[in-house]
């Protein structure tokens, strides 16, 4: 399988931040965020810097890869494959997406945001694709791809499966948010990571243990190395379910 393109986009500066934020600073950005406990929110240290800053704030963007298809299927429960029936296999993950934005000093959850979800099955293969290599031909089927919009709170959410791998990558989703009108369309594409050691014990098991091969961790792949451990999402485990939750502002 061909590797993803390089990583793009970069984590901002603190004194990018702070402008961002406005005059108000980080101080009180982190009052009037504890003063809204709707938003359940930890503070995050930007690394390399004093002090704390909102969590929404230090996400990089991060390349959208080849294997991206707008193919704007819109169902939160994005395992099956419409197409033949079929459900992917895999450690079910509930996902949470949380997005906000930064803007007036501090982060304001987005309505209306269109947040698409793509990555690869226990195998590593993605659907709706020819692979470069020749290693998969899934023209057609639509498996582990859709999109969510944000609620009043800012929240999408998902079902999907713990992601495998393919060479070349650490284990990884993608994830685009789109909103605004097509007068001020934002756009905003990153990937998620998680912790090598809750995928050695995923990846364990099948229908993960089928694949074959060296699997690449975090530290050794070149994208992850670029911005990736900003990206780390929080996972918990619930019997034999996953819950994953990740917060991301986009700029006003």
């Amino acid at each position: 399988m061909d590797n993803d393109d390089r990583q793009i986009g970069r984590i901002l500066t603190r004194r990018e931040v702070l402008a961002l934020l406005g005059a108000a600073g980080a101080g009180a950005v982190a009052s009037r965020l504890r003063a809204q406990p709707a938003v359940d929110r930890v503070l995050t240290a930007l690394p390399g810097a004093p002090g704390w800053l909102p969590a929404c704030v230090v996400r990089p963007a991060q390349t959208e890869g080849p294997y991206f298809v707008d193919e704007k299927l819109n169902r939160a429960d994005i395992r099956l494959d419409p197409s033949s029936g079929r459900v992917s296999e895999g450690a079910p993950l509930d996902l949470e997406m949380r997005v906000y934005r930064v803007a007036n000093g501090g982060c304001e959850p987005l309505a209306g945001a269109m947040v698409d979800l793509w990555q690869c099955d226990a195998l590593g293969v993605y659907s709706d694709v020819r692979d470069m290599n020749g290693f998969f031909n899934t023209a057609g089927q639509k498996f582990l791809r859709g999109y969510q919009v944000t609620d009043a709170g800012g929240v999408a959410r998902f079902t999907t499966i713990y992601p495998g791998w393919y060479e070349g990558r650490c284990v990884h989703i993608h994830f685009k948010v789109r909103s605004g009108g097509a007068a001020q369309a934002r756009e905003f594409t990153s990937q998620l990571y998680f912790d090598d050691a809750l995928s050695d014990k995923v990846l364990a098991l099948p229908p993960y243990s089928k694949k074959t091969g060296r699997r690449v961790t975090n530290d050794r792949d070149g994208i992850f190395r670029q911005g990736g451990r900003q990206l780390l999402m929080d996972v918990m485990e619930h019997g034999s379910r996953y819950h994953g939750v990740f917060e991301i502002g986009l700029t006003a």
